[in-house]
């Protein structure tokens, strides 16, 4: 075997899931990181991110969906989500140095095959991964451009503990917010989100009914809504809104970790006529797809954030790429809070 030879660990997709998703649905195989070619890098990976969406990609009859960035899996099939890593060997043409950290979509992985129009240069020795991989520019764009937050709006967070809802109740706090609510599942994660997030109010399914507890919460109304759930939780959501309210869709949690099959219909019952009544603005928003150019905004105003302790980079860190399979099956589950993110061994 030649002195440049790597071997390399990846995290395959053993057969289509149907049902709650297990770690038990992929396994961990040993591979041989080609060489890179023409305009591609070899990347060794550091921290890659695993998001809850891959239930929806591993489900049988999965589809390429425009917005989502991710490809449908079938068996055999390695993972793909962001990842940082550093690049360890150049291909022709490529101006890329070898040592340079970069970001890219193909993590779940120990070494990638990039191409290096797929990387962005990560400018920063002490790059904070959970910046870069994270979903706060999702919910910064979301916020300031679409939604467009005014001092003094209630706003609302559906699945306000996850990887976007974390930081998007801070951010609209950060934005002039005057009243920030957020729903989850349950009361241990209402109390962190109350109080390592700054939520004034939590809505969760084991509350009671939701629509009382919404109306308690948000008396008053509701100015901007940014929903991660779909459902129940939008059309009262909805129904609680002021005159003049926006409402910003980036997900359908029920439709993507529904117990019985993950599924791109994401069905709801709104009275339209009262959004007509209410001058209520709904759009379905990707920041992937419509904001790119916002990125780089976010992340230094983050760094700003991060600076003067006003914003935590809400995440759960698994170490290994063994933990990463259990860790995307407690994701789903629904038991972790903030953005999941795998920090891989030095190889």
């Amino acid at each position: 075997m030649s002195e440049h030879t790597r071997l390399s660990r990846e995290v395959i997709l053993i057969d289509h899931t149907s049902g709650e998703l297990k770690a038990e649905h992929f396994a961990i195989v040993q591979t041989t990181a080609r060489s890179p070619g023409p305009g591609e890098v070899l990347v060794r990976n550091r921290w890659f991110r695993v998001s809850i969406s891959t239930r929806l990609m591993a489900e049988q009859g999965a589809e390429e969906v425009k917005g989502i960035p991710f490809p449908p899996l079938n068996p055999g099939d390695t993972l793909a989500d962001g990842a940082i890593g550093e690049v360890v060997q150049v291909g022709p043409g490529c101006d890329l140095a070898v040592g340079s950290l970069v970001m890219h979509p193909l993590g779940w992985r120990e070494y990638a095959v990039v191409p290096a129009g797929q990387c962005k240069r990560v400018d920063n020795p002490d790059v904070d991964p959970a910046a870069w991989l994270g979903h706060g520019w999702t919910a910064f764009a979301a916020l300031r451009e679409c939604a467009q937050v005014r001092p003094g709006d209630t706003v609302l967070v559906t699945s306000g503990a996850g990887a976007i809802g974390s930081m998007a109740g801070q951010i609209a706090r950060l934005l002039g917010a005057g009243r920030v609510i957020g729903t989850t599942s349950g009361q241990q994660k209402a109390q962190w989100m109350r109080e390592a997030l700054g939520y004034d109010a939590v809505v969760t399914r084991d509350g009671g009914d939701f629509r009382t507890q919404l109306a308690s919460a948000a008396p008053d109304g509701i100015d901007v809504i940014v929903d991660m759930v779909g459902g129940e939780q939008l059309a009262a959501a909805i129904e609680q809104t002021r005159h003049g309210a926006r409402c910003v869709l980036l997900g359908a949690l029920t439709a993507e970790l529904n117990p019985r099959n993950a599924t791109l219909k994401a069905l709801v019952e709104v009275d339209t006529f009262q959004l007509i009544l209410k001058g209520v603005t709904v759009r379905g928003f990707s920041a992937d797809e419509h904001a790119p150019a916002l990125f780089d905004a976010w992340l230094q105003q983050a760094q700003a954030w991060q600076r003067e302790g006003r914003i935590q980079l809400a995440h759960t860190l698994i170490k290994g790429l063994d933990n990463a399979p259990p860790a995307l099956q407690e994701a789903c589950a629904g038991r972790l809070k903030g953005l999941v993110m795998v920090e891989l061994a030095a190889l």
